[in-house]
């Protein structure tokens, strides 16, 4: 009876016992014992089994089995996905688009959630793009009105988003807080009464921390929604970095850098200092669940030091290791999206190093950008970092060579990827360029002073060069043009 019972050589299974024994089977396995007999064939091809394999490897995470008919497909064309998009991210195929938002002047921050694009203008508007769904129309964020609603709104400083909140800070000291599922009217306004040096959002609450003065502020809402300020913390020098310790239960707990000290700030323990050496400005901050990694700097009287990345413990406060040696300082680090006991830093010695905190040695080092690093992210295999000459490369971590690179007018200041898109952004430094009109509503101000973001889909099976441009995306309709921003007005068949 092979219906209910599997013939193992000499002996006859129960079909619930023969699967218990051929989940611990591989691919290759489940495929040679296939071959045996009908009713292997059946019972290594159980959907149990490969539903089983499927999450194991992280695909489909969030099916339960019925949703397939047949797993063993479903993990074929999830690994022939990934083998797709490995190959188009090698050889850079995929389409390109411009995320240009033209009455906001010119870009002073952007972020980026899971494929949304925040960006902040020097006009005072606040622009979200969904790049996951191109035929979404990207919705300015109503700003609070000011006091009389006399003059020009202020720039934006700083732009933070996760997966809930919007959080902008402006240049009078204002924050405005949205929430990305109720509209475009702030949820939540407060007021700072000095210039704003540093905004944090946490990656997965809701909390939003701000660093104006001598003071870091802490704002989250209570358990009915109303905004609170659970914690104000009072430091003696200015605040440079900071960062909301993400997946933290209870009251908020930031990381805050303020010239040569680190501290760790917690409602119960408000002064904690994490790390202080006169002399040793900190030069870059990451934050993870349980660890904070940051540069030094060494000058003066401490020459001989090298510069170097200190990675602390959040939990015993002490430091695990030191990594790095060099001659120029770090000038970004990477942490909480690099891979476990893995972090890659920036230098602006034009250097990317990828360290190994089990060793405390460098794993890979690559030389590419003519000016210092400013922005860097890594993945598994592969890692993109973007310059203060406006320079994005993509490198391949185990082979230490550069697979592709982009260049654009201004630094870059964001690189943020996913498995199948890549998005970058450009940002002046300069705010307020030479010879551009005083007045807000001229137009005048030429393209290459406004920065620009650029968003990169590898699921698109096309060269990259070769995608349309966005002036060839114009409609028919568009007729008029103003100095070198000249829509395209020529009807075409193809490009």
């Amino acid at each position: 009876n092979e219906i209910n019972e599997v013939p193992f050589f000499d002996v006859q299974l129960p079909y619930e016992l023969a699967l218990k024994i051929f989940q611990y089977l591989g691919k290759a396995e489940l495929g040679r014992c296939a071959q045996v007999s009908r009713t292997w064939k059946v019972l290594a091809e159980d959907e149990v089994l490969w539903y089983r394999l499927c999450q194991g490897e992280g695909y489909l995470l969030d099916m339960s089995i019925s949703d397939h008919s047949c797993w063993k497909l479903a993990l074929k064309n999830c690994r022939a996905r990934e083998h797709m998009l490995k190959t188009n991210w090698k050889n850079r195929v995929g389409a390109v688009s411009q995320l240009r938002y033209e009455p906001g002047r010119v870009l002073c921050d952007v972020h980026c959630c899971d494929g949304v694009v925040m960006a902040g203008y020097t006009s005072g508007e606040v622009r979200l793009w969904d790049t996951r769904t191109w035929d979404y129309t990207a919705p300015v964020l109503a700003a609070v009105a000011g006091p009389g609603g006399a003059g020009a709104p202020p720039h934006v400083s700083f732009v933070r988003i996760n997966s809930s909140l919007a959080v902008a800070a402006y240049e009078d000291g204002t924050v405005s807080v949205w929430s990305l599922l109720l509209g475009q009217e702030p949820i939540h306004h407060f007021q700072h009464n000095q210039h704003i040096q540093a905004l944090a959002l946490a990656p997965g609450g809701s909390a939003v921390a701000t660093a104006s003065g001598f003071q870091v502020r802490v704002e989250s809402p209570d358990d009915r929604g109303f905004w609170q300020t659970p914690a104000t913390f009072e430091i003696q020098k200015l605040v440079n970095f900071l960062n909301l310790v993400p997946d933290v239960t209870g009251s908020p707990v930031a990381v805050a850098a303020a010239e040569d000290i680190v501290y760790l700030l917690k409602a119960e323990d408000p002064g904690r200092i994490l790390h202080s050496v006169y002399g040793q400005p900190v030069t870059c901050l990451d934050v993870a669940a349980h660890e904070a990694a940051f540069g030094i700097k060494t000058f003066g009287w401490l020459l001989n030091e090298p510069n170097q990345i200190l990675l602390y413990n959040l939990e015993t406060n002490q430091c695990v290791t030191k990594v790095g040696s060099s001659i120029g300082e770090f000038s970004c680090v990477n942490l909480h999206s690099s891979p476990p006991n893995m972090l890659v830093a920036g230098n602006k010695d034009r250097r990317v190093r990828v360290f190994d905190v089990r060793r405390g040695a460098a794993a890979c080092s690559v030389y590419g950008h003519q000016l210092g690093v400013t922005a860097v992210r890594m993945d598994d295999w592969k890692m993109v970092s973007g310059g203060e000459e406006g320079l994005v490369c993509v490198w391949d971590q185990r082979m230490a060579t550069k697979l592709w690179e982009m260049h654009a007018r201004h630094p870059v200041r964001l690189v943020w990827f996913n498995s199948h898109s890549l998005i970058t952004a450009n940002i002046p430094e300069e705010k307020n360029p030479r010879g551009s009109s005083i007045t807000e509503d001229d137009p005048s101000l030429h393209r290459k002073y406004r920065g620009v973001i650029y968003s990169y889909e590898f699921s698109v099976d096309q060269l990259a060069v070769d995608s349309v441009l966005p002036i060839c995306r114009s409609s028919y309709d568009e007729l008029t043009g103003y100095n070198y921003n000249i829509g395209l007005a020529v009807p075409y068949d193809s490009i």
